[in-house]
């Protein structure tokens, strides 16, 4: 059957973003299943982050009509602009929606949460300040701008999908009857499809001005027949241990690979080397990108 898609699912030790702050306290992002809380890192936040990262986001343009959103019309449209490969929508004058070439799922902690406070101040900033104003710190705190803070903090095992559907790539069905329309060449859609791939490799994230490595320590996936996050149901983690079931190893047997960041992550590395016969992750993400150029025939 014709491949349409490349379906990825990925463990990787990453960090939760935070949603809304209560006061000076601010609290990650959470999701409520199976009777207990676990952290996420939300798709926006992931998408965005590829996004960056993999560069599909340096020839964005922007515009205001009401809100800000992405430029697009039939001079600057997906055929020939990377930035409106994960979609848009524009409502000046005629309001034109593309959907995203890629879908991604929340990225979910694979432990339940426990909550870890840290407390910081900018003390250091503020003494600073009172000394520069000769006043005591102690009496006049205020007026040095002392501020304590705290935030709640999560770094574990997250997993997430994400599926690329190939034949949308380098296309945009909301200009293509128009006269100076020209589709994306192939080598240009194997180009944006491996920007996506390297990003994902080697994912990079900024949070609280700390610098976190969302790298992935499992991987499974390649092109598909099938429009859908293939291994989503099937990969899980429980307490350290890669859950190496009946369905996973099936699913994998038809035709797709496995990547494995050696490091004692999962403390069944054995398990996993025996039943799914991983390669690197590097090895794993070498032969997709030359599994994209072959599928775009550059």
């Amino acid at each position: 059957m014709k491949k349409k898609s490349l379906t990825l699912t990925v463990v990787a030790n990453m960090t939760s973003n935070y949603s809304e702050g209560l006061g000076n306290i601010a609290s990650v992002q959470k999701v409520f299943r199976n009777r207990k809380v676990y952290t996420i890192r939300s798709r926006e936040s992931l998408k965005n982050a590829i996004m960056v990262q993999s560069g599909m986001y340096d020839d964005l343009q922007t515009e205001e009509n009401g809100a800000t959103q992405k430029l697009a019309n039939k001079e600057l449209n997906a055929s020939n602009c990377r930035a409106l490969e994960g979609g848009y929508m524009n409502t000046k004058g005629t309001t034109n929606i593309r959907k995203s070439s890629f879908y991604l799922t929340d990225a979910i902690s694979c432990e339940s949460f426990v909550n870890e406070t840290r407390f910081h101040n900018n003390l250091y900033l503020a003494t600073n300040l009172a000394k520069a104003k000769n006043i005591n710190l102690q009496e006049k705190a205020g007026d040095a701008g002392l501020m304590p803070y705290q935030y709640e903090y999560d770094k574990s095992l997250k997993v997430y999908s994400i599926t690329i559907d190939l034949e949308m790539i380098g296309k945009d069905e909301n200009f293509e009857n128009e006269a100076n329309y020209k589709e994306a060449d192939n080598k240009e859609k194997a180009d944006r499809v491996n920007s996506i791939l390297d990003a994902i490799e080697n994912l990079s994230l900024t949070v609280k001005g700390n610098l976190d490595n969302a790298e992935p320590v499992f991987v499974v996936g390649g092109l598909s027949d099938r429009k859908t996050h293939y291994f989503e149901n099937v990969v899980k983690v429980k307490e350290d241990r890669l859950v190496v079931s009946k369905d996973l190893v099936e699913k994998v047997a038809k035709g797709y690979n496995v990547g494995l960041l050696k490091g004692q992550t999962f403390i069944n590395e054995g398990e996993i080397e025996e039943k799914l016969n991983p390669m690197s992750v590097m090895s794993f993400f070498d032969k997709l990108r030359e599994d994209v150029n072959a599928y775009f025939e550059i």
